[in-house]
């Protein structure tokens, strides 16, 4: 029953609350002059006349006492003034939509971003660059992608999800990035390059394969299959860069999505790195690269900040 009861009275004190009150009780006690403080909020005299008596129903105290020709606070309304003053901007804050307003020289926030090794090895440090030279004060952390849950986006243990989106919870907000695609990659002479590559020649080589999960086949055998060809896999890496650095010293073939490649391909860098790029024999669909993010930091100025930031970044690499 005492339970029932405090439930009911603060229902009730929460439906006699007027916020309106507490702007009104910052004019009068800033103005100490109700003729000031109706003007300053847009009210007629005898309207700020009447909100006076109800503040002085409610806080108990006259708040404002005659002194001679003029008002002047009583001793309850000076120690209410600085607390007043505070709330009642603290309560406009709350009830308005958020600050476009960012100032990134000054911005100290730490953002968590999920993705791919590829990623990491190729856009982190010119990211980081770019975050670097407009807020000084902000860091970032590259977490494992070890799968495509959308659960850590809700729960706020990562900011920034980029890759390839997996099923979605229905509220996670998505931007793509770029296109990417498939590619193969082998080292500088190897025998496969020397002449064109057929299907045939291509799943006849032995080949390293990058998988988070540890399999052997992917879509890339699915579609030698259809030929009614089947490559020999005799190694599997957990990553796309891995990968490359087996490729680069044996014979070895693999496919890895042209975007970890970066720039390291062009022809002034193909010896530097050993390794050569070809188009892969059968048709494997390009997939597109994305931003994923939870609706609850869709208006955040500062995560609008870095995903714009991470765009522009991906547009400079890869389009």
């Amino acid at each position: 029953m005492y339970v029932a009861s405090n439930a009911m009275s603060l229902e009730q004190s929460m439906n006699e609350l007027d916020l309106n009150l507490l702007s009104a009780l910052d004019a009068l006690l800033d103005e100490a002059s109700v003729t000031r403080a109706a003007k300053r909020l847009g009210l007629s005299t005898s309207a700020m006349s009447r909100t006076l008596a109800r503040l002085r129903s409610a806080t108990g105290d006259p708040l404002l006492v005659r002194a001679g020709r003029q008002l002047v606070l009583t001793t309850h309304a000076v120690t209410l003034r600085d607390h007043v003053h505070a709330l009642n901007r603290e309560v406009h804050a709350v009830l308005q939509p958020p600050t476009t307003h960012l100032h990134l020289t000054s911005l100290e926030r730490t953002f968590t971003i999920r993705a791919g090794e590829g990623f990491v090895e190729f856009l982190a440090a010119p990211l980081m660059a770019t975050v670097g030279e407009c807020a000084p004060h902000v860091r970032l952390r590259f977490v494992m992608k070890a799968d495509k849950e959308t659960h850590p986006l809700r729960e706020g243990n990562i900011d920034l999800d980029v890759g390839v989106p997996g099923p979605l919870a229905p509220e996670i907000r998505i931007h793509p990035l770029f296109r990417d695609r498939l590619i193969g990659v082998v080292r500088v002479g190897h025998p496969l390059l020397t002449s064109d590559v057929s299907a045939a020649r291509y799943a006849a080589c032995r080949h390293v394969v990058a998988s988070r999960r540890g399999q052997f086949a992917g879509q890339i055998d699915e579609a030698l299959a259809a030929l009614e060809l089947r490559r020999t896999v005799p190694l599997v890496v957990p990553t796309y860069p891995e990968a490359l650095r087996v490729v680069r010293t044996s014979d070895l073939v693999t496919a890895v999505p042209e975007s970890c490649l970066g720039n390291a391909l062009t022809d002034t860098q193909a010896t530097r790195w050993n390794l050569e790029r070809f188009a892969l024999p059968v048709v494997i669909p390009d997939f597109e690269i994305c931003a994923m993010w939870h609706p609850y930091l869709e208006n955040d100025p500062a995560h609008r900040w870095l995903r714009e930031t991470v765009a522009a970044v991906c547009r400079a690499a890869y389009l």
